[in-house]
């Protein structure tokens, strides 16, 4: 079949829809020597229909697996990723832009080639042995999903949490997907010592939605599920409404709220959809193909968050957004946090059981 080429965005797009996938094409990785682009139709698998190319698990080795997180507005000092790259398929999903480092597109790469960092175990204990090494909050992950579907069959999330547990290393958790539950057995231990808190992400309940933007992901209803049994399990967690999208999503606020708080949440957070780098053009494909009635003007409503644009890196102000839509999403916010009583106390996970086995003191000089 015939593919016109968008030289305006400089890709090719297929004409007919990859099911399962969120992005449809492969951008340009701008770290390449040369310009290309590959759309669907050349290989890329359909896997509800049994596709010839599957997502494919390259272990790859890394020099480090803790890393100092720079932002001050994304709430953690410290991001573990066990796998780069995503097969839950986030169209918006800010990491992205990520998988160029490694050579790959930001497009359909980053949700079929998935990096696996299987020495990941062997270098959390060499960091936690550091002597300078104070025992800060680590978070697993502040890149791609530590619970995708990767992680059934290599179980390196589960050996870090081990390892966690064994050295009394604190660590918070954000994921949206269900196999979290598989470990909640040393969660549970975890959290009995105040040493971890889980937090859910749910930026929408619509069923429709999320299969069109999150399409290997775990529903919205499942993660209630998991919220619930992490919850009655003596779990902190929380959720991160994140992102939401105005035109799309922003007006659920209300009803995510509402719900969370059944479960069991006391925490819960937000952000605003940005588009920085490859992201604005995997997104808009994908807009344009799913809600071709109503693109134009979630797109705009997108740029008034942002000075006119769909990105924005500007601490303090990318996450959240600004001018009168991000106000209304950040009032609406607050108001139904307050009425189901969300973020009443922070969650302040326990750093002084550190400890490194074998070692007749710990960090702090305690016996």
């Amino acid at each position: 079949m015939p593919r016109e080429q968008n030289t305006r965005n400089s890709y090719i797009k297929a004409d007919e829809y990859l099911k399962g996938r969120g992005a449809q094409l492969n951008t340009h990785n701008k770290f390449a020597a040369n310009t290309y682009v590959r759309d669907h139709a050349e290989g890329i698998d359909d896997w509800e229909t049994g596709g010839k190319a599957k997502t494919v698990y390259i272990e790859g080795s890394s020099k480090s697996i803790v890393n100092p997180v720079d932002s001050p507005d994304v709430g953690m000092e410290f991001s573990m990723n066990p796998y780069q790259g995503c097969e839950h398929g986030c169209t918006y999903c800010y990491a992205r832009n990520t998988h160029e480092y490694w050579g790959f597109s930001a497009g359909l790469d980053f949700e079929q080639k998935i990096i696996v960092k299987k020495d990941a175990p062997a270098l959390f204990r060499k960091f936690l042995e550091r002597k300078s090494w104070d025992a800060s909050v680590i978070s697993l992950s502040g890149n791609t999903d530590c619970y995708q579907p990767a992680e059934r069959k290599y179980r390196i999330t589960r050996g870090l949490l081990r390892i966690a547990a064994d050295y009394g290393q604190p660590v918070s958790l954000i994921t949206k997907n269900s196999l979290i539950l598989r470990d909640l057995d040393i969660l549970k231990e975890l959290a009995s010592r105040n040493l971890c808190a889980v937090y859910l992400s749910i930026n929408s309940l619509n069923e429709d939605l999320r299969l069109k933007m999150e399409p290997r992901t775990a529903t919205a209803k499942q993660r209630l599920k998991v919220l619930s049994a992490l919850s009655d399990a003596g779990i902190p967690a929380g959720v991160m409404v994140a992102p939401l999208i105005p035109g799309l999503s922003d007006h659920e606020i209300p009803s995510i709220l509402k719900e969370i708080t059944a479960c069991g949440a006391i925490h819960a957070g937000y952000t605003v959809v940005r588009l920085n780098g490859a992201i604005s053009v995997i997104f808009r494909d994908w807009l344009e193909q799913n809600f071709p009635d109503r693109a134009e003007k979630v797109w705009h409503q997108i740029q008034s968050c942002h000075q006119g644009a769909v990105n924005d890196s500007r601490f303090g102000t990318r996450m959240r957004g600004e001018g009168n839509i991000a106000k209304m999403i950040r009032d609406t916010f607050r108001l139904h946090c307050r009425l189901n009583g969300l973020n009443k106390d922070r969650i302040n996970l326990d750093s002084s059981q550190f400890c490194v086995p074998g070692s007749q003191l710990n960090l702090f000089g305690g016996l």
